[in-house]
C-alpha cells in the first residue's frame, strides 16, 4: 500500500511538472526592454530675467567649447510654457562616455574660464533628465529649417509601457500625419520622474501649431486615440520653443 502511494505521488509530481512547463511564463517586464545604450540627456536652464540676452549671446559665442566634447542634438529658447528658459538635448553612447565627457570638461581650462564661470551666475536653476527613444520612434530632422518646436511631456500612471504603451503610441502617431506637426522623436525617462514620456514636435510656425490643435479636436481618428490614452494619464505639460542659431536641429 505504501509503495502504491509513493508511486502515485511520483506520477502526480511528473504530471504537475509537465503541466507547469506547458504553461506560458509570466512576464515581469513593464514594457519593451532597451536594446541599445544610446541615451539623450534633456537639460533645462532657468535664466535670470535680466541676463537672458547675455546668456544666449555668450552661449552662441562659446558653444563650440562644449560641442568639442559630445554631440548636441538641439538647443532651444522657450517662448511659451516657461519664461527665461533654454532647453537642450545631448546624445551619449553610454553612461561611461558621459562620465568621461564630464571629467574632461572639468579639466578644460577654456570651458571653465571662457564659458561656465560666466554662465553659472546668470542661471537660477538647472534640471536634467536621462531619456531613451521609445522602441517605435527614431530621431528625425524637420522637413525644413526654421519653424517652431513643441515639447509635450506626459506623466503616465504607474505600471510602465506594459500598461499604457500601446495607447500612448496610438495617440502620438495619430497626430504624426499630413496636416499636423512632424514628430521629431518620442522619449521615455530613465532618470527623473518615472513613467514620464515626451514627444518633440516640429511645426512651420506657432500659428500652424494652433491650426493643427483645432483640427485635432474634430478629427474622429485622433479623438478616439487620445481618449484611449488619457485614461492612463496623470498630468502633462508643454513648451513652445524656437531653435537658437547654433542649434543643430533648426
Amino acid at each position: 500500500m505504501l509503495k502504491f502511494r509513493k508511486a502515485t505521488l511520483r506520477s502526480a509530481g511528473v504530471l504537475l511538472s509537465r503541466a507547469a512547463a506547458a504553461q506560458p511564463r509570466a512576464c515581469l517586464s513593464t514594457g519593451p526592454q532597451q536594446k541599445h545604450t544610446t541615451f539623450y540627456e534633456f537639460r533645462t536652464y532657468c535664466i535670470r530675467p535680466d541676463q537672458n540676452a547675455s546668456f544666449l549671446k555668450l552661449t552662441n559665442e562659446k558653444i563650440h567649447l562644449r560641442t568639442a566634447h559630445s554631440e548636441l542634438i538641439g538647443y532651444w529658447s522657450v517662448e511659451y510654457g516657461g519664461l527665461n528658459q533654454v532647453f537642450h538635448i545631448w546624445k551619449y553612447d553610454s553612461f561611461s562616455q558621459r562620465a568621461a565627457v564630464r571629467a574632461a570638461l572639468a579639466q578644460d581650462p577654456s570651458w571653465i574660464s571662457d564659458y561656465i564661470s560666466k554662465a553659472i551666475p546668470m542661471l537660477t536653476s538647472q534640471h536634467n533628465e536621462v531619456t531613451y527613444l521609445v522602441p517605435w520612434s527614431r530621431l528625425q530632422g524637420p522637413p525644413q529649417e526654421g519653424g517652431a518646436y513643441e515639447l509635450v511631456s506626459y506623466l503616465m500612471c504607474p505600471g510602465g509601457p506594459a500598461v499604457w504603451g500601446d495607447a500612448f503610441q496610438a495617440a502620438i502617431t495619430s497626430h504624426d500625419a499630413p496636416g499636423y506637426g512632424k514628430l521629431v522623436g518620442a522619449f521615455h525617462n530613465e532618470f527623473g520622474l518615472l513613467n514620464r514620456v515626451h514627444a518633440l514636435w516640429w511645426f512651420k510656425s506657432a500659428d500652424q501649431r494652433a491650426e493643427a490643435r483645432h483640427k485635432a479636436h474634430t478629427d474622429a481618428r485622433v479623438v478616439a486615440a487620445v481618449r484611449n490614452s488619457v485614461v492612463h494619464l496623470d498630468s502633462q505639460e508643454n513648451k513652445l520653443m524656437f531653435p537658437c542659431s547654433f542649434s543643430p536641429l533648426k
